[in-house]
């Protein structure tokens, strides 16, 4: 599809609480408070905040699994703010991959749950993280509102 727009913006995790769903094998590692095992499923309750012409706070519920290569990420996002000054809230569904130290995934915005200005929104964004970044990642929704 192609979209008419595009908004370039950077999101910071502010919140990470990740709970085993299964444990395949019984091994993992223990960091914090966090189990992940080497092969199993994860949920994780996540807070992002962004800024650039992207503008607000979202919460995300991801589904991560671990194997040795590339595991299957999925999510859905709410988002509440601003995009391009078009104020409302929207949700995005994350489908990707990650490995020990990275993740790419694409997010599609999902139709007919916006609101206010953001109720008529379509668009996607593909994002790339290779380690841990302070400054936050890179994210450019292409997107279309109507």
């Amino acid at each position: 599809m192609t979209y008419q727009h595009k908004a370039a913006a950077r999101f910071n995790v502010t919140e990470w609480s990740e709970h085993l769903v299964v444990d395949i094998d019984g091994e993992g590692t223990e960091a914090g408070d966090a189990y992940y095992p080497n092969r199993g499923i994860t949920r994780a309750e996540v807070r992002y905040t962004y800024t650039g012409e992207i503008e607000g706070t979202s919460t995300l519920t991801y589904l991560i699994a671990y194997k040795a290569d590339a595991a299957p990420i999925l999510s859905f996002e709410r988002f509440e703010g601003s995009i391009a000054g078009h104020e409302g809230t929207c949700v995005f569904q994350h489908t990707g991959s990650q490995d020990k130290t990275s993740i790419s995934a694409h997010l599609q915005v999902v139709p007919g749950m916006g609101t206010r200005g953001l109720e008529a929104l379509r668009g996607e964004a593909d994002v790339s993280i290779a380690g841990h970044s302070d400054n936050g990642y890179e994210l450019t929704l292409k997107y279309s509102l109507g």
